[in-house]
């Protein structure tokens, strides 16, 4: 393999070892301005933008041990990976093509899976990782008070009775 080839793999193999996903777009028609906006955008959910050539990426992915993703590499094709919450990241992504028409989604991979394009929009749909962190906290504060107020429930019944026994004994 000639050293530049060897450099590009090895470019595309490291930005693909940076997270758990990747998704595939096509940046044809995307200005320098545009993309500096879009990878400002990703930034700020810890993401990373990069063009790569296909060919590359295909040996790249092959060395990860990703799933086949050769099916998405035609046209101009550019790589999101990094940043923690793969659903905000594609939520992002999401989101600058439908103000721009732009950079649409092409695929992509999560874990071992390879995602569609309509795949990655149903991931984009998902809470984010803090809303779900948000709601799992709610479950674990919510229980218990339920379950005090259902544990204590015949005690206060039984007490309710006492109380309207002495009073009618009183009385």
């Amino acid at each position: 393999m000639r050293p530049e080839k060897a450099y590009l793999v090895k470019e595309a193999t490291d930005y693909l070892s940076r997270s758990e996903y990747v998704f595939l777009a096509d940046y044809q028609g995307i200005n320098a301005e545009e993309t500096t906006e879009l990878r400002k955008k990703l930034a700020e959910r810890g993401a990373e933008f990069h063009v790569v050539k296909n060919s590359s990426l295909r040996l790249a992915a092959k060395e990860q041990n990703l799933p086949d993703i050769s099916e998405h590499l035609t046209g101009h094709t550019a790589i999101v990976v990094g940043g923690e919450d793969a659903s905000a990241v594609a939520k992002a992504l999401g989101l600058y093509f439908k103000d721009t028409k732009k950079v649409p989604v092409k695929g992509g991979t999560l874990g071992d899976r390879v995602l569609d394009a309509d795949e990655v929009k149903k991931l984009a749909k998902l809470p984010g990782l803090e809303s779900l962190r948000a709601q799992l906290l709610s479950l674990f504060t919510t229980s218990p008070s339920q379950l005090v107020g259902v544990l204590s429930a015949p005690s206060r019944g039984m007490v309710t009775v006492l109380r309207a026994k002495a009073d009618a004994d009183q009385s």
